[in-house]
This record gives structure tokens, sequence and C-alpha cells, in this order.
């Protein structure tokens, strides 16, 4: 019987490839956009595409209906992935804009989880595969919105894996560093609308994050930078393996940090992220 997964944030990026390459690993795909556009291409490249914006509960709900309903009530699988960065000090930061980063970030997703866990336990089996990111881990300068909320759903995974425990229904937390996506292009976008930059006192370091966003998409990036598809081998294992693992880091600073953390005096590993850019 082939397996169903649905996927958020299939526009680009590793929900593209996540969505791409499980597909062609037997898997049926149901993959989901924010934006109508979006999801026009998804279906014209084959996929059973809808609609879910995770800031709209009601969009959640009715892209949940369709994916339980184009799996019969059998899904085997959802893979959160739809997140942006809100660049930016926190003293900077608006308020506002710190819960537009938690409602797609984090809260989106456990309404999300809500409407699908129930058919999974159901069934007594279902795979549930967070994409977080190594600044779940480790925190860095200006970045404190994007921090905070994958710092949470390290938290909020921890618990659900440990509440699920002997249900048939897996949790697994993808941890990727740096890779090759559309991210600077949202991250810039969202920087332009919160942050007044003229007024801060971080103004010099904003113009130099400003700079580093807006290089155009497919420009040189870091030397560990991985393209999306890096993140399909631990994906397809949580997904597919009898055990799979809890956690699985993506890209050399991902595996380095998590050691770090745990190997390093906080003094020591603050003034090593200090440097970061």
């Amino acid at each position: 019987m082939t397996q169903t997964v649905l996927i958020t944030g299939c526009s680009s990026g590793i929900g593209l490839a996540a969505a791409r390459g499980l597909r062609q690993a037997g898997f049926r795909v149901l993959a989901t956009a924010r934006q109508p556009a979006d999801v026009a291409a998804l279906a014209a490249e084959g996929f059973a595409a809808h609609r879910l914006d995770l800031t709209d509960e009601a969009s959640i709900e009715a892209a949940a209906r369709w994916a339980l309903s184009q799996s019969q009530g059998q899904l085997w699988g959802l893979v959160n992935n739809g997140a942006y960065g809100q660049p930016g000090a926190l003293e900077d930061l608006p308020t506002d804009a710190l819960r537009r980063q938690f409602e797609t970030n984090f809260f989106g997703w456990h309404h999300l989880t809500r409407q699908l866990l129930p058919a999974m336990l159901a069934n007594g089996q279902g795979r549930i595969v967070q994409v977080g990111s190594v600044l779940g881990l480790v925190a860095m300068r200006f970045r404190g919105a994007y921090n905070s909320s994958k710092f949470a759903l390290e938290g909020y995974t921890d618990t659900l894996r440990l509440e699920l425990r002997g249900s048939g229904v897996h949790v697994s937390l993808i941890e990727p560093g740096p890779i090759e996506t559309r991210f600077r292009v949202h991250a810039l976008a969202a920087f332009r609308q919160a942050i007044d930059l003229d007024h801060s006192r971080h103004a010099k370091e904003y113009r130099q994050t400003l700079q580093r966003l807006g290089r155009a998409e497919g420009s040189p990036s870091g030397p560990f930078t991985l393209p999306a598809e890096a993140c399909l081998p631990p994906l397809r294992h949580a997904l597919q393996a009898k055990r799979p693992r809890r956690r699985y880091q993506v890209t050399r600073p991902a595996k380095w940090f998590y050691y770090l953390r745990r190997l390093l005096p906080t003094a020591w590993l603050d003034a090593l992220l200090a440097r970061s850019a």
C-alpha cells in the first residue's frame, strides 16, 4: 500500500525538495503552500496540492480535512516544514512581529498536528517529522525571533514524542544547518516590515545584514551550505525506518554545535557564537 505524506511549505527549499524526493521514493505526496500561485505550480508538477496558511486556523483545518480525505483516513506522515525567519535584535522587534513568527513557525504546526493526530492514533501508526534548525540548538545574534521559535519546537517535539510513546506514532526532529533555500528573500521582507533601522543602535550591523540578505538567489553561500536535497536521506529514514531516530543533524555546523553546546562552557560557546555572522 502506498503511504501518504502531507508536507507543509512546499513552495521552495526543503519543502519542495522533500515533495519531489519522497514522490520519487514511492510515497504519495500531498503538497501544500500558502500562495495560490505556488499551489498551482505544484499541481502543474503533478502533485496533489492544496493551499495551507499556517497563520489561519480555518485554512489549516480545511487542509487537514482535505489530507484525510485524500488518504481515506490513512495518512501515514506529516512533515511540518513551513517557516520563515524574522531578523532583528530583540530590543528592536515589535511584539506583533514576534507573534507573527510564532504563528507560522510554532502555533500553526501545533494546530495542524492536532487535526491529524487522532487519525494516526486510531490507525495505531504514523510519523510526524518536524523540520527544526541548528538555531534550535544554539542562539545567534539578530535572530532572536527565529531562535525562540525553534527552541520552542525542540521542547514541543520532545514532549510530543514522550506522550506518544507506545502509540505507534513516531516523532522525529530534523535539525538542518545552512541550507540553500529562498530563506534570505523571505527574511529580507520580514526585516523591512518590522525593523526601524535608522533609530536602532545596531544600524551599522543591520546594513551588513541587509547586504547579506539582499544577495541574489543562487549567489555563493557559505562553505558549509548544502542544497535542500541534503535533508532527504534523514527524512526518508524518519518516515521509513522501523526505529526512526529522534534527531537528525544535517550539515557540518549542525553536527558540530550539537556536541559543542554539551562540551563547551557557556562562556566559551557565547564567545564563539558572538563572532558568527
